[in-house]
């Protein structure tokens, strides 16, 4: 993982379809704020790690965020379900409510995250 003030960098391949995601630092958010990466459908999507009900991270084991299913991305601590491509609440206890996106592109085989857009 490369790592400057604003971008991270990552490897395609570490980044499989419906598998576990990366977290990253979000210095810009607090000393233990995190972010997360995942892969839906052939494309990355990038949010805060942090659920829209109440201030936990979602994964309890680090970069599980899907359902078995594959289909959603859970928040461990009260089962809420976000939309993986546009972390929309579809169910649980934030419905209505969506995670915090930040901004991700994909070329070159390389995974770019704008940390700073997390702001």
């Amino acid at each position: 993982m490369n790592l400057d003030d604003n971008v991270i960098v990552l490897d395609s391949v570490d980044l499989k379809d419906g598998g576990n995601g990366i977290r990253f630092p979000l210095p810009a958010l607090g000393q233990s704020a995190t972010g997360f990466v995942v892969r839906f459908q052939g494309k990355p999507y990038a949010y805060v790690n942090q659920c829209a009900h109440v201030s936990v991270e979602l994964d309890w084991n680090e970069g599980e965020f899907f359902t078995p299913q594959q289909d959603f991305l859970i928040c461990a601590t009260h089962g809420a379900h976000y939309r993986p491509d546009n972390g929309f609440c579809v169910m649980g206890p934030c419905k209505g409510k969506s995670l915090k996106p930040i901004k991700v592109i994909e070329q070159n085989h390389k995974i770019i995250i704008n940390i700073a857009s997390a702001n």
